[in-house]
């Protein structure tokens, strides 16, 4: 799958919820869940419990995360007019996973024209609008629809995360400055937005994003967050390990803070025969077990088989890595290091030459802290 990253998973699993539901509750046209099936069913009522199906089967699908698999079934719901709102909503979301985003804003704007404003596709729609360089238009729409609903910092989030997936940083500066006018308490968006100035290089402004997120979080997860990413751009590895650990020690155990605390041992130098090594290594283990698509898990579990020697190993865990996030430089490197001593020197070349190009595409002002972690 092609850019189905963490925050994707979990606008799935939201959005497709609501859109199973919403309709209903609001009363919006061809909404209306159907009969049972009768005993004697005619053509017609065979090809509407048909279209059923395969709208539920979609859904199904789109909530697990196959969403390659949903979209002939949602199609074909969609194709027999059944249930405009949920097909359509289901759609979208596995277009904008699989890379499809022109479609998705084509869907997604046809779907608000015929009355279908919500806030699942006014979500979706900001992605799209995202992925395919329109940043005006997102930035417009999440203006718009924030405004209605003041109080909701969620669509904000979702918006820094595909901000980051796409590399638009400025973008995701504005969002975040936009949403701190309606919501200047909220530590999830002094997080976002200490992320996006350290992107652009402004360590010295994220800095003091940093230290009002943990105020105003404490203890709380984007506290721990915020406290921990401060000291990786300070580079002291140290502190943010004792951090890691003690969030880790009080129940904030889940596969962010795992994988981060995994890459940090590694990068202050933990090595086979460390102890902290098998703690890193059990740590990520753990992390991918929960999110195997979480990418920065597969980059430091290809980096842990390439110090055991476990090449192939590497391989598998760095190429869906690439998968997950194909546009992230820091998969190039350790896979061309695994194809070169598997001896596939053409691919190890491929991997370099392509390294080489993102890099000439990409012009960060700043490098990222080590495996960043988002809400």
């Amino acid at each position: 799958m092609r850019r189905q990253t963490s925050w994707l998973l979990e606008l799935v699993a939201a959005l497709t919820i609501a859109a199973a539901t919403a309709a209903w509750s609001q009363g919006l046209p061809n909404a209306a869940p159907g009969p049972a099936a009768p005993a004697n069913p005619s053509k017609d009522d065979r090809f509407r419990h048909d279209a059923r199906d395969e709208l539920l089967t979609g859904t199904r699908l789109t909530r697990s995360g196959a969403l390659r698999e949903a979209i002939p079934h949602l199609l074909a719901a969609r194709a027999a007019g059944e249930d405009p709102y949920a097909t359509g909503v289901n759609l979208a979301i596995c277009y904008v996973g699989t890379g499809a985003n022109a479609q998705a804003v084509q869907l997604l704007e046809s779907l608000r024209a015929s009355g279908y404003r919500t806030p699942a596709t006014a979500t979706l729609l900001i992605q799209a609008y995202i992925a395919t360089n329109r940043p005006s238009d997102a930035y417009r729409l999440l203006n718009a629809v924030s405004s209605a609903a003041p109080e909701d910092e969620t669509i904000f989030a979702y918006a820094a995360d595909a901000c980051t997936d796409y590399r638009q940083f400025d973008l995701g500066l504005r969002m975040m400055d936009l949403g701190l006018a309606k919501l200047p308490s909220s530590a999830r968006l002094h997080y976002e937005k200490a992320l996006f100035l350290a992107q652009l290089g402004s360590i010295e402004e994220a800095r003091p994003e940093f230290d009002r997120a943990a105020q105003i979080d404490g203890d709380g997860y984007i506290g721990y967050l915020s406290r921990v990413q401060k000291d990786l751009y300070n580079d002291d590895l140290k502190g943010a390990n004792l951090l890691l650990e003690q969030a880790i020690h009080s129940g904030r155990n889940d596969y962010r803070m795992l994988s981060l605390l995994g890459t940090v041992l590694l990068q202050e130098g933990a090595a086979p025969g460390d102890p902290r090594f098998a703690e890193a290594q059990s740590a990520l283990e753990e992390s991918a077990r929960e999110r195997p698509d979480f990418s920065a898990t597969q980059i430091a579990l290809g980096k842990i088989d390439l110090m055991l020697a476990r090449y192939g190993d590497a391989v598998v865990h760095l190429e869906i890595a690439r998968a997950i996030e194909p546009e992230n430089p820091a998969v190039y490197t350790s896979l061309a290091v695994a194809y070169r001593r598997l001896g596939e020197r053409q691919k190890a070349s491929q991997v370099s030459a392509e390294l080489g190009r993102l890099l000439n595409r990409q012009s960060p002002k700043a490098p990222p802290p080590a495996g960043p972690a988002r809400h």
